[in-house]
């Protein structure tokens, strides 16, 4: 039987975010990782406002000294070749106007390796195969180790910032469906040997919309790689009948501009797909342990939106698991569950915005008013807890109103 503080399950951003804030506060932390790093893993695209949470966990000079891409916005590109660009440090909010764009490998793999150097321990090829709570709240936790045998970890609490393994809510029956629908991607890295050529902006996220219903992300890395992955329904994609490198490269020929990046590019690796990966659970927290990450909820791609989430879950989730130490009472709907869920649904509104076209109708709209486009542009950036911003305060009616806005006066114009 091992002896922590806290146990962690998950090494990547989340884990290692609260991992570290908790053991900046004089507490054991002990992480145990399923897989071994570095990993592959998506979301490559951080927010600014992930940079809040990595300072406070004391990761910003190590990530700085890897030299990764920095980021300083994210530009939209319609089929029609209209351009929408946002510039974060136009934002209406307070706080970092710029971030980085990470291959997640050693991303993830640089913050683990910052806790290890601050005395905490990280155990890959471990998997957690039962967790038993007691009545105070300790727990003890099965895993099975590296070398195939079982080790016990007894913590005082659980933070499981697991990721898409969602540990916890499998194994408590906590699970439930997504109000989103079923989506799914197809990706790759792209030696990107024509980028000084063809683009002039690596310093951001480029979205393609590639239809109606399908869009493109493009992310350059300062490694001379580029993410590139198509995201659309289901019945899109039922349409390609060849091989994953097969679809990717018709699909990459058939957008001229694409075509031009990347058609003549060698693969970093076979095509990858994705499916179906919006999830949620009944509850961010329960006796003894707390979600972080995208253990709790993951709504989708666009927006980036999930290490910002999961960033900032971790960072907050650390405070209270911290003040729960401490023997100081903890209102875990209040200070918790309800501040997660205002992040999730305020990106949840702009990612449904983005589907049912009405934040095509306000990102490639003429004359935009620049206070809304500052606001929009705060929610980008993941300052989607200002509520000093209309489209955090009333998210849905702001976008919903703001697109009939936009469509009845583009429609008066052409009558008259």
């Amino acid at each position: 039987m091992t002896h922590t503080d806290v146990l962690v399950i998950g090494a990547g951003p989340s884990g290692t975010i609260a991992a570290a804030i908790i053991k900046k506060a004089g507490y054991n932390v002990t992480i145990v990782e399923k897989l071994h790093f570095p990993r592959f893993v998506i979301g490559e695209s951080l927010l600014p406002r992930c940079m809040e949470a990595l300072d406070e966990a004391g990761f910003l000079e190590a990530v700085k000294a890897k030299g990764f891409q920095e980021k300083f916005g994210a530009k939209f590109v319609m089929t029609n070749n209209d351009i929408c660009d946002f510039n974060f440090n136009e934002k209406h909010s307070v706080g970092y106007d710029w971030t980085w764009q990470v291959p997640r490998a050693d991303f993830d793999k640089t913050l683990a390796d910052e806790c290890e150097k601050m005395g905490i321990e990280v155990l890959y090829d471990s998997e957690v195969t039962d967790i038993k709570i007691n009545d105070d709240e300790s727990s003890v936790t099965e895993v099975k180790m590296a070398d195939g045998s079982t080790q016990y970890f007894q913590a005082k609490f659980i933070v499981d910032g697991s990721g898409f393994g969602r540990v916890i809510p499998r194994m408590f029956g906590l699970e439930k469906d997504s109000n989103l629908p079923s989506r799914q991607t197809l990706f790759t890295h792209y030696i990107d040997k024509n980028r000084d050529k063809v683009a002039q902006e690596p310093n951001r996220i480029t979205v393609y919309v590639y239809n109606h219903n399908t869009w493109v992300w493009c992310i350059p890395f300062s490694n001379g790689v580029t993410s590139l992955g198509f995201v659309g329904f289901p019945d899109f994609f039922s349409t390609l009948t060849g091989t994953a490198e097969e679809n990717i490269k018709y699909l990459v020929q058939s957008h001229p501009e694409l075509n031009e990046r990347f058609g003549d590019c060698e693969m970093a690796f076979e095509p990858m797909e994705l499916k179906s990966w919006s999830a949620t659970t009944d509850k961010f927290y329960g006796k003894g342990f707390v979600l972080t990450g995208n253990v709790t909820e993951f709504l989708d791609p666009m927006f980036s939106s999930g290490v910002t989430l999961a960033s900032v879950s971790a960072q907050n989730a650390a405070h209270l698991v911290i003040k729960k130490l401490q023997k100081e009472a903890v209102d875990w709907e209040t200070e918790y569950m309800q501040p997660c869920m205002q992040g999730v649904n305020v990106f949840r509104t702009f990612v449904m915005g983005w589907y049912d076209g009405d934040l095509h109708t306000i990102f490639f709209s003429k004359n935009q008013n620049e206070d809304m486009r500052k606001q929009i542009c705060s929610v980008l950036a993941g300052y989607v807890w200002d509520d000093t911003n209309p489209f955090v305060r009333n998210h849905q009616k702001q976008v919903k109103t703001l697109a009939k806005f936009i469509k009845e006066t583009a429609s008066e114009n052409a009558t008259i």
